[in-house]
């Protein structure tokens, strides 16, 4: 076997964003000096979706980029562009998701509900050949190899929030909003040299915790810098914010993995906070810490290869068949929507 045979040169990538996700696509994109395709997306007038890939993706190792915050909004959507890619010649069929959803429900906690982690799980792995994820919000699994059957790459963006904190606040006092928090806080505070402190939480439903702070008088004068790898329905941190003034500490800075901020929770933490800060791994007016660097980093250095490609490959449907099928066969009653790069 020649060289060459041993190590085949890569497959020419395709970044491929979905509706939502255009400016992180084209981020990754720049990163990796790779080619950003483009998609068509729109309405038929009974709700149904239509999806056309504009880009050449044959023999190309494809990325669909789309954060899996708010899922059901646009999930048939992505298993139909994962399933044309592939039809039509992809090499590899990757999801990026720098947010993972239906994490949740990872247990039957009464009986008849569904372990919706575990479907999630199937219907991703049946329809992608890799998952590249940040800081997934697991519970009772030690990773998520235990739930998908497809290579799966877990980054992390502690370091990055880390570094965020290091170059914009002074003086910092590194808090997690509860006991979940400590791996957040205790990884960032080292690499940064500051020290931290984790408060206490009681949760009394899904909407009513409580936060109990320690005696943090030693670190007065500090900027508090409160930090978790998810805001969602905000509770947990509007407590620990709305807490720690009644010490004497200045309202604090608030920085995030993962900024969901669902209903109205965003403006109901900001009066307690000089800044909020999240990455961009969910669209949102906090994002401040880009992970396209960091994503960009482990594609390009993890690629699949042809013995990993775990999925049954279908044939690239005929050329004249799809031309045939022709742009206007069944007009939806909205306007073609485009994501990716310039049509």
């Amino acid at each position: 076997m020649t060289e060459g045979q041993n190590n085949p040169r890569p497959a020419p990538r395709l970044i491929l964003p979905l509706p939502g996700n255009e400016a992180f696509g084209r981020d990754l994109a720049q990163d990796g000096h790779w080619e950003l395709g483009i998609t068509e997306t729109r309405r038929f007038p009974d709700g149904e979706s239509y999806v056309r890939i504009r880009s050449d993706v044959a023999g190309k190792a494809v990325d669909l980029a789309c954060t899996l915050a708010r899922p059901d909004e646009g999930f048939l959507r992505l298993i139909f562009a994962a399933d044309t890619v592939r039809t039509l010649g992809a090499r590899e069929v990757t999801l990026v998701a720098p947010y993972l959803a239906y994490m949740r429900q990872d247990r039957r906690f009464r009986p008849g509900e569904a372990v919706t982690s575990r479907s999630f799980a199937r219907l991703i792995s049946s329809s992608f050949d890799r998952l590249v994820t940040i800081d997934p919000h697991l519970h009772r699994y030690s990773a998520l190899s235990e739930l998908y059957t497809i290579p799966v790459d877990t980054l992390h963006a502690a370091p990055m929030l880390a570094d965020w904190i290091a170059a914009e606040v002074d003086n910092p006092l590194l808090v997690g909003p509860d006991e979940e928090s400590e791996q957040w806080v205790s990884a960032i505070a080292a690499r940064i040299g500051s020290p931290h402190a984790v408060l206490r939480k009681t949760r009394r439903g899904d909407r009513n915790v409580d936060i109990e702070l320690p005696d943090l008088s030693q670190w007065r004068g500090r900027q508090p810098v409160l930090v978790d790898d998810i805001a969602s329905s905000g509770h947990t941190l509007i407590e620990a914010a709305r807490k720690l003034p009644l010490q004497g500490f200045v309202p604090p800075v608030v920085v995030v993995v993962h900024g969901i901020f669902a209903e109205d929770s965003f403006q109901r933490l900001a009066p307690f906070c000089s800044r909020i800060v999240s990455t961009d791994s969910v669209p949102h007016e906090s994002n401040a810490i880009g992970l396209a660097p960091l994503i960009a980093s482990a594609i390009g250095a993890n690629a699949i290869s042809s013995a990993d490609l775990i999925r049954n490959r279908r044939p690239p449907e005929p050329l004249d068949e799809v031309e045939r099928a022709g742009f206007d066969s069944f007009p939806a009653s909205d306007p073609p929507s485009w994501t990716g790069g310039v049509r």
